[in-house]
């Protein structure tokens, strides 16, 4: 890929905050009854807090329903959340009215997990990347074009593809289109939700390592989301472990994969396939299947299928806890250990 800049790179802990995540809840009212109140709610997020650093790419794992793709969505206010904050740049966006958040919407971008249903298939690609131009003023009417054809290129396709519409391409190359769209306005974040988990897997590698190239030219900042640690490590500086709404883990990536801290993490890890028949690795099973966000358990919610559960687990909301430098874990028993 040629880069259009060069960024002098230096390291996550160097760079100032560009995003601060604090307390988040995000909670999906069930209405019932003939007055159709609410009569309960999906707990899908709760009290999440986190940062990333300018030009980080942060990883977040977790198994599906654990929260994720709903953390990144309320980050972006696609969804609204119930209580919280999203300072970004310095600013509380949870704050803005919608005007004042379009200023921010240009600088915020998301990755859409399915490169099928992401695109208007009524569209040509000129018009579906022009959209982005257009609302948000970037460049003079006569050099559109020059931007649709830059833009493809540097997701590694070529200029003739603006005249074609997304039936005509393969699942990876709908992608490549889905991040040029983000790329269109020159934003400083993006949330790329699960953007490899719909294609096939000798495609996934050049996603990641296209988004990998663009993270270093352009000097992204990443929220990168998905279920495939092998993924995440390949790409991110740090890794948030979740599980059914709550952050269970915080590391560094390589730290995260060495020396993990959360019973939750470990038995994740456990399950990442090893390419090597001689190494007989022991896998952690979990047993049972994630419980309804609508009722969730009491204290800590991984209780129910934690292989070290005590019955103080019950009765604690463990807190993260710092178990080594940048290392944070949620559980009342290895806090204190690496």
């Amino acid at each position: 890929m040629n880069a259009t800049m060069t960024i002098e790179k230096t390291g996550p802990e160097s760079r100032a905050t560009l995003l601060g995540v604090k307390n988040l809840v995000k909670h999906f009212p069930i209405r019932g009854g003939v007055l159709n109140r609410v009569v309960n709610a999906v707990q899908a997020v709760n009290d999440v807090s986190f940062s990333i650093k300018r030009g980080e790419v942060v990883g977040l794992v977790g198994e599906s329903g654990s929260g994720k793709t709903t953390v990144g969505r309320t980050i972006l206010r696609l969804e609204e959340p119930t209580s919280g904050s999203v300072e970004f740049d310095g600013t509380d966006i949870t704050t803005l009215n919608r005007r004042h958040m379009r200023r921010f919407r240009k600088r915020m971008q998301i990755v859409f997990q399915d490169p099928y249903a992401s695109l208007n298939p009524r569209e040509k690609i000129s018009t579906i990347l022009g959209h982005a131009l257009a609302l948000h003023n970037i460049g003079k009417p006569g050099e559109l074009e020059d931007r649709i054809v830059r833009l493809l290129e540097q997701v590694g396709l070529t200029g003739d593809y603006m005249h074609r519409f997304p039936h005509e391409f393969s699942g990876g190359q709908r992608q490549r289109i889905g991040i040029a769209r983000a790329l269109a306005v020159e934003p400083d974040f993006i949330v790329a939700d699960e953007p490899v988990s719909a294609l096939d897997v000798s495609i996934q590698a050049q996603v990641v390592n296209l988004l990998d190239d663009l993270k270093d030219a352009f000097n992204l900042t990443m929220l990168f989301i998905a279920h495939d640690l092998a993924v995440v490590e390949h790409i991110s500086d740090r890794v948030i472990v979740m599980y059914l709404g709550r952050i269970m883990e915080i590391a560094p990536t390589r730290t995260l994969y060495t020396v993990p801290n959360h019973p939750y993490t470990k038995a994740l890890l456990s399950a990442v396939p090893v390419p090597d028949p001689t190494d007989r690795k022991k896998r952690i099973i979990l047993k049972g299947d994630i419980p309804s966000p609508i009722n969730p358990p009491s204290g800590c919610v991984f209780r129910t299928r934690c292989p070290m559960v005590i019955p103080e687990c019950s009765k604690v909301v463990p807190q993260l806890t710092e178990v080594g430098a940048g290392h944070l874990s949620a559980c009342i028993r290895t806090a204190g250990a690496s």
